[in-house]
């Protein structure tokens, strides 16, 4: 290791915290200077330390950490004020790098269950899930929102604290090694992935890509005689964990468990199952939510909490960040799956939306983004389900289903199907027909931005 990287390490304890931005670093922490897209935080190490900042990571190959090594060997340089706080920067090659080994040292400092969530769907609906039913018993430290990437899940560990008794890390992915990279940072010791499908293709190459990138939790947890939670139903990932000798599986799985879900009506649209003539009910709309649930609950009673406990829990949690949610607009109802998309989370919603006994159903759809090569095929499919559904109006936003327009017309989709290059085009065209009395499923791609017509309807 590095005496830069020691450095760091022995000034965690000193310091008040990480930061990796400028604009709300606090005094006393260490400030990591990441890049990104759109953003170069080395520009902004020096206000970091003006604000009180412990420190500051800076890229040494950086154009502002050549000029701190260029002032660092001049005697010369600036005044003594100048000189001091140019011992407050740590220059490394990679301050992510440097962020995720702090993030990893940490993490080592508490003996607590860790456990590893990833998949192509459902993965933050099953995070909060876990969460609700774990904190019926426990102090949990779990990811906030979304934040599952390489400075998300660094972030869900520097939160861990004495007073945490388990962690619950969500691990998102969309290239080939990004699942590796996650978890020898969070190091769990349980894992879970809710189901393997078709998403970020452009990333990942295929199908088979993404089943292996999601598998390097398995990979990890089998190498280091971890516990899996695992869907019994799923097929693919039964064989996964087949595939792994070694690994401990707690099983749960709607057959498995002779599990009922319970008919819905438009006066009651949530999910509701039965378990051992039990009846659960849920704020979330969708069948396909049965396996978050019952995920939640294995994950529950494995570690103690009473199972009445764990219904509970589940009954309680209402969903409030665009996923699964059943909202009442100023004129229709909406049904808002809105988060995000791809092939497989679209297909499972268009079906339970089909099966639905809502009145005058509608759908407004958005792209579904990084599927490369299989963009068309993919879109075309789509609306080949929605040509054979009995919906009021379909209304299509983005460049890829717009390339599609034509073959809609050659299948014979009628004039309810409307086609909009953008949310703004749409916004227009809501702001002059006001549309009235429908139920409109909302989903797509989080990038198409179908969140800003909410408050449209």
């Amino acid at each position: 290791m590095s005496k830069e990287i020691n450095k760091i390490l022995e000034l965690f304890p000193f310091s008040s915290g990480v930061s990796t931005d400028s604009r709300s670093v606090a005094a006393g922490n260490i400030f990591f200077a990441l890049r990104g897209e759109n953003f170069d935080g080395n520009n902004y190490a020096r206000m970091a330390l003006d604000k009180g900042a412990l420190c500051a990571v800076v890229e040494r190959d950086s154009e502002f950490g050549q000029r701190v090594l260029a002032a660092k060997f001049n005697p010369d340089y600036g005044t003594q004020a100048d000189r001091d706080r140019l011992r407050r920067y740590i220059l490394v090659e990679s301050p992510l790098k440097a962020f995720q080994l702090l993030a990893k040292w940490h993490r080592k400092g508490f003996r607590i269950p860790v456990i590893g969530l990833t998949g192509t769907n459902g993965k933050t609906t099953t995070k909060e899930l876990i969460k609700a039913v774990l904190s019926k018993k426990y102090r949990v430290v779990a990811t906030e929102g979304n934040l599952n990437n390489s400075i998300g899940v660094p972030m869900t560990l520097f939160r861990i604290s004495m007073s945490t008794q388990i962690a619950v890390v969500e691990m998102g992915a969309s290239h080939p090694g990004d699942i590796e990279e996650l978890v020898n940072v969070a190091l769990p010791n349980f894992g879970l992935i809710t189901n393997v499908g078709k998403a970020h293709l452009l990333g990942f190459g295929s199908y088979e890509g993404v089943k292996k990138t999601k598998g390097e939790l398995y990979d990890f947890l089998q190498e280091h005689s971890g516990t899996v939670f695992l869907n019994v139903d799923n097929p693919e990932l039964f064989k996964m964990v087949d595939d792994r000798p070694g690994i401990n599986p707690i099983t749960y799985g709607v057959k498995h468990q002779e599990v009922e879900v319970l008919p819905v009506t438009a006066h009651d649209p949530y999910l509701r199952i039965k378990i051992g003539g039990v009846v659960v009910n849920t704020h979330l709309v969708g069948s396909y939510n049965v396996d978050n649930v019952l995920a939640a609950i294995a994950i529950g009673e494995h570690f103690g909490v009473p199972t009445q406990e764990c219904y509970a829990a589940v009954s309680e949690y209402v969903p409030t960040n665009n996923r699964s949610e059943l909202k009442k607009g100023k004129h229709n109802l909406l049904v808002v799956d809105a988060y995000n998309a791809n092939p497989t989370s679209m297909k499972v919603s268009l079906a339970n939306f089909g099966k639905t006994e809502f009145k005058n159903k509608g759908v407004i759809l958005g792209d579904m983004r990084e599927l490369g090569e299989y963009s068309a095929s993919e879109h075309r499919e789509i609306i080949d389900i929605l040509s054979k559904m009995d919906l009021k109006k379909v209304v299509l936003v983005g460049k890829e289903f717009g390339a599609q327009k034509g073959y809609a017309s050659e299948i014979g989709c009628g004039e309810n199907f409307e086609f909009f290059e953008d949310v703004e085009a749409l916004k227009e065209s809501i702001q002059k027909t006001h549309p009235k009395n429908y139920t409109l499923l909302i989903k797509g791609s989080n990038g198409i931005r179908l969140q800003s017509i909410l408050t449209e309807f």
